[in-house]
This record gives structure tokens, C-alpha cells and sequence, in this order.
């Protein structure tokens, strides 16, 4: 019963996720706000990932309350985005934005870290689980894009308002117990924050995820200039999902045989060559199609591989905290430089080098490993 618990606050969480990371750039240039202008809301969806999973993920690990955060924080956080009804100024969002993203982006890394410990010893099933989030993404992503083209981008606030008020009612049918709260041994915190391996873990999760800072904030409406139809845009981006829920089937098979590290130095290689692509030959549908089933690697092995050695590495009374680290690192602060900096490249040298810009920062992240990660899983 639990399995299906948790796999759908995951398929509201990434369906929601699946109607704003495409779609909602083009509800601001509805808004005729500019392209920078754009850059900076979207941002603001990442950089409170840097402050809110960090609090709240203290308060988590304090409290052993880990599933009654997450209900409020879905809660609030569905109010608060109510207010994109009552305004549509630059500053007015900036406002809202903040506040339903400071408790939207608190509940995944407390959710993740009760999936995990659910799991005890078998974490090789987390895939099974997290892959419903994909599932609910891929609808959202297909279904909106026809959607729009049909009714407008002005659609979108009630149906995003709608999933933020399937997480809080998904999240009120998983039981505290699932959390388990088990008191483990575990290093003081600043302890493992000092392992080398980690630090180079977490470098390499803030430039894989600056990496994708153009992709979500941009991809939508970079495809649009070129001249795809909305509908197309749509199915590109289910396609790169679907190659994700692929890899998660296989990630139980995968990760035993060909270990942690060997498994991420693939995906970043194949990252890069994903960027690379989709700057130099964005015209061409049959590369696209093919630089859209590469986020298999970029997303799909990644973030299995990332949540993996996280739970490995932050254990016990650390992993809310180490899970709210992993978001606010990567998703966080990753991702809001690399949308804020992408807005500023667009019109400052073109649309294209905010994909070169990305290739590279995916190549320094394979360095990082290549230097830093050794000698462990």
C-alpha cells in the first residue's frame, strides 16, 4: 500500500513540475515580460531552493516530523500560488513566486529522504518509486502542450494550482511510520561536509544542474523561435522523460554492476554531448529527437546515481538535511545560475551559447569526478 502512497506524491510533485518547467516561460512572455525578465522569475523558482529544503530539512531531522512538513509545506505552498490570480506585475510575481516556492521546494527533499528510509536496505527500489514522478510528468508535459496552442498560455496558473492541490491531498495518505526514523550511528555532520569526496559530489550536482539552468528556463521558447509548434515542443520534452523512466527501470541492474562512479562519469560525458547538440543543431528534428533521449543520462542516471550516494553518505539523523543539501546545491543553486546567467546570454551573445556555455560546465563536472571522486563506490 505504501508503494502506492509514495509513488503518487510523486506523480502530482513531477506533473506539476511538468506543467511549469516548459510551459511557464511562455506564460510570462504572455505577460509581455523580456526575455531577462523571464531569466530572473525562473530563477527565483531555483535560487529558494538554496534556503527553504536547508530549513526545513533542520527542522525535519529535529523534530522527526517528517511527513507533517511535508503536508504544510504542500499546503502553503498551493495557497500561495493562488496569488498569481490576483496580479500579474513583475514585482507582484517576484512575491508570489517566493513564497510558494520557499514551501513547494521544501517538501521533495523531506518526501525523498521518507522514501528512502521506507526502503531500509532495499533503496535499489527507489527507481520503481520515482518513476511514477516521471510518468506524471510526461502527461502534463504531452497533454498541456496542444492544450495551450488551443486555449492559451493563460491556461496554465488553474491547472498548475490544480496538481499543487493533488500533492498536499497525496501527501496526507502517506503515514509518519513511512519516514522510520531509525536511530543510526552516523560522523558529525561537519565530518562528512569534509570528505573530499563529498565536496567534489556536490561541486559536480551544482554544475550538472547550472548545466540544465537553460534547458528548463529556455528550451520551450528556444524551440519556438526556431519553429516548432508548441504540440512538437510537448512531445519533445516527453520524449526526454520517457528515456528517463527507461533508465529507472534499470537503474536496480545497473548500479550493482557497474558501481556509483563509472555510471556518473557516463552520464556527464553523455550531458555535455546533450548541450553540444542542441546549441549547434537545434533546426534538425531528427538530432533533437536524438539529443532528447541523451536526458536518459543528464536527469535519469544523474539524479539515481546523486540520490544513491547521498543516502549512502549523509545517514541517520543527517539524511533530511543531506537530502535538503543535495536540492539546495544542485536544483538551488545550480539552477538558478544557470537560468539567471542563460537570460543574460540570450541577448547578450544568442540563444545558442547558453547551450555551449552549458557543455562546458558538464565538462567541468566530468573533470571534478575524474579528480575528486576516487576510491569510493
Amino acid at each position: 500500500m505504501n508503494y502506492w502512497r509514495l509513488s503518487g506524491f510523486y506523480l502530482f510533485y513531477f506533473a506539476s513540475l511538468g506543467a511549469l518547467v516548459p510551459y511557464w516561460s511562455l506564460y510570462l512572455k504572455s505577460l509581455d515580460f523580456s526575455i531577462t525578465e523571464i531569466g530572473q522569475l525562473i530563477a527565483i523558482l531555483m535560487a529558494t531552493k538554496i534556503v527553504a529544503p536547508n530549513v526545513w530539512g533542520w527542522i525535519a531531522d529535529h523534530t522527526g516530523r517528517r511527513m507533517a512538513i511535508v503536508r504544510a509545506a504542500s499546503l502553503l505552498g498551493a495557497v500561495a500560488f493562488a496569488g498569481v490570480f490576483l496580479g500579474t506585475g513583475y514585482w507582484w510575481l517576484v512575491m508570489v513566486m517566493s513564497v510558494f516556492s520557499f514551501f513547494w521546494n521544501a517538501s521533495l527533499p523531506q518526501f525523498e529522504a521518507t522514501t528512502m528510509n521506507h526502503l531500509g536496505e532495499d533503496t535499489w527500489r527507489y527507481s520503481s518509486i520515482r518513476l511514477w514522478g516521471s510518468v506524471g510528468f510526461i502527461v502534463a508535459v504531452v497533454l498541456l502542450g496542444p492544450l495551450l496552442d488551443s486555449y492559451g498560455a493563460g491556461l496554465l496558473p488553474a491547472v498548475v494550482l490544480v496538481l499543487f492541490v493533488g500533492i498536499w491531498i497525496s501527501s496526507l495518505l502517506v503515514p509518519e511510520s513511512a519516514a522510520g526514523h531509525l536511530p543510526l550511528e552516523q560522523a558529525p555532520l561537519r565530518e562528512v561536509l569534509g570528505r573530499p569526496f563529498v565536496i567534489s559530489l556536490l561541486l559536480v550536482c551544482f554544475l550538472i544542474q547550472a548545466s540544465h539552468g537553460p534547458y528548463y528556463a529556455f528550451f520551450t521558447i528556444y524551440l519556438e523561435d526556431v519553429g516548432y509548434s508548441r504540440a512538437l515542443i510537448g512531445q519533445l520534452w516527453g520524449l526526454g522523460v520517457v528515456a528517463e523512466i527507461v533508465v529507472f527501470l534499470a537503474m536496480s541492474r545497473l548500479l550493482p554492476r557497474y558501481g556509483a562512479r563509472r555510471l556518473l562519469l557516463v552520464a556527464v560525458g553523455l550531458t555535455s554531448v546533450r548541450w553540444l547538440l542542441i546549441a549547434l543543431y537545434a533546426s534538425n528534428l531528427g538530432i533533437m529527437l536524438f539529443a532528447q533521449t541523451l536526458h536518459a543520462a543528464s536527469f535519469g542516471v544523474y539524479h539515481a546515481v546523486a540520490i544513491y550516494l547521498i543516502h549512502r553518505l549523509f545517514t541517520g539523523a543527517h539524511q533530511g538535511r543531506g537530502q535538503a543539501l543535495y536540492s539546495s546545491v544542485s536544483f538551488g543553486a545550480g539552477g538558478a545560475t544557470g537560468s539567471l546567467v542563460s537570460g543574460y546570454l540570450w541577448y547578450g551573445i544568442s540563444p545558442p551559447a547558453m547551450f555551449l556555455l552549458a557543455a562546458a560546465a558538464s565538462l567541468t563536472a566530468l573533470l571534478v569526478i575524474l579528480r575528486g571522486m576516487r576510491g569510493e563506490y
